[in-house]
């Protein structure tokens, strides 16, 4: 994969060719993470208010889909979460992944805040010029009723995560993790 255009953003912003373009895909990345993540945490909190952790699983398993796959068609991108220790098929990241989600983690055992790190890049992949773009998902301490250790995590939804996530691997977790990543990419123009 032969790198492009490598814009790495702590809190500022280094543009090269085509700047317009670029600012012009880097707001619209961003602007999807908050829809993104303005329908996921509803969802999840309805779904915990409702029937519990249980439920709030089952609710990631099928309605988190639905939402990336709506925001995917809505903005013609690419959107996924993504995850070093992942829960389902769709989370394992690729190699351009793994390398910023090890990236982020290595800036913020620098210090670097969470809030102001993520990754755009124009990558080149089988002859293609691909925008990639990445912002860290932390671990809170709610989350850690389905991602923390095995003391953290009830026996039902132990079973439930057993069930729908065979090969889940998205436990172990403490509270200021990094648990994943938003993921988009689409086609450079």
């Amino acid at each position: 994969m032969k790198k492009i255009l490598l814009t790495a953003l702590i809190g500022g912003l280094t543009l090269n060719a085509h700047a317009s373009e670029v600012n012009s895909d880097l707001q619209e990345a961003r602007q999807m993470v908050k829809e993104f993540g303005g329908q996921l945490k509803p969802a999840l909190k309805g779904a915990m208010k409702a029937g519990g952790p249980v439920e709030a699983v089952a609710m990631c398993n099928t309605k988190a889909p639905a939402i990336a796959k709506a925001v995917s068609e809505k903005h013609d991108w690419n959107v996924n979460r993504v995850s070093l220790k992942p829960r389902g098929a769709t989370a394992t990241p690729d190699a351009w992944e793994t390398q910023t989600l090890k990236w982020f983690e290595e800036q913020i055992a620098a210090g670097v805040s969470p809030k102001t790190l993520e990754k755009f890049e124009i990558v080149k992949a089988e002859g293609k010029e691909t925008i990639r773009y990445m912002k860290p998902v932390m671990t809170g301490g709610v989350c850690l009723t389905c991602h923390g250790s095995a003391e953290q995590i009830p026996d039902g939804v132990k079973a439930k995560l057993a069930q729908l996530y065979p090969n889940d691997k998205a436990t172990g977790f403490k509270e200021g993790d990094i648990r994943g990543a938003f993921s988009f990419q689409k086609a450079a123009n």
